[in-house]
């Protein structure tokens, strides 16, 4: 017998492409991918790969499960005065990965859905942990972190690497780029994760974003997009504490 009540999972909605919604996705884990972006990382002061050889590992970090963000309204975060706004692919498996390392090929044949989010960072957090050789998980991992749209079956969106992804804040356009140029793709970053963790039906992969992040105030507005077919419309809405 449970002695406190045990909370339910938090849940992403899923619809067509038509809109109607389908059903809802229970999230086990947020995997989240840093520097995936070759302008990203070099506006982040980091050297961004000439090369597939040269690429090394990804670099991956993780947000708690209740981080999602379904209805659109982000408080302000405490203990930050740098919001900012990351806006990124969210991949999400359906499928338990088998035992051992995944092979890229046969990747794509967990995944349930995608859509787009926002990697909200406490970027004030975030440099201070850096500059220490400390942990980023402040900066990362808080609440309402993950503001994400519906997800869209996989087997209704177009070609990944034709689509472009986008985010405006109060009509602005701030973060523009297309899926072509990730650093590692969906596949490969599977296989990159399944070599430290058991991959699960539930999980939630986030991509990794594009050049253009800054920083979010109480009021604004944002508009992520993905194509013509995912977009999560949100507003950062003052501190809830």
């Amino acid at each position: 017998m449970d002695v406190i009540p045990a909370p339910a999972p938090p849940r992403v909605p899923v619809r067509d492409r038509s809109g109607i919604q389908l059903g809802s996705f229970p999230v086990h884990r947020i995997y989240c991918v840093g520097r995936n972006f070759a302008d990203h990382a070099r506006e982040m002061g980091a050297i961004a790969p000439a090369s597939k050889a040269e690429r090394g590992t990804p670099t991956f970090f993780m947000k708690p499960a209740d981080a999602i963000v379904t209805d659109g309204v982000v408080p302000y975060p405490p203990g930050t005065c740098d919001l900012h706004h990351e806006v990124e692919l969210v991949v999400a498996l359906g499928s338990d990965a088998p035992p051992g390392v995944l092979p890229p090929t046969a990747a794509m044949g967990l995944v349930f859905g995608f859509g787009v989010g926002l990697d909200l960072t406490r970027r004030d957090l975030q440099a201070a942990a850096k500059a220490k050789g400390l942990p980023w998980d402040t900066g990362k991992g808080f609440d309402h972190s993950a503001p994400i749209s519906a997800l869209l079956p996989a087997a209704e969106l177009d070609a990944l690497d034709t689509l472009p992804i986008t985010l405006d804040v109060n009509g602005v356009r701030r973060q523009a780029s297309t899926l072509d140029q990730l650093i590692w793709d969906v596949p490969e970053i599977l296989h990159e994760l399944s070599k430290l963790y058991a991959l699960c039906a539930g999980d939630l992969i986030f991509m990794g974003t594009p050049a253009g992040v800054a920083a979010l105030q109480p009021g604004d507005e944002f508009d992520a997009r993905i194509g013509d077919t995912l977009n999560v419309h949100g507003k950062i809405a003052p501190p809830a504490y």
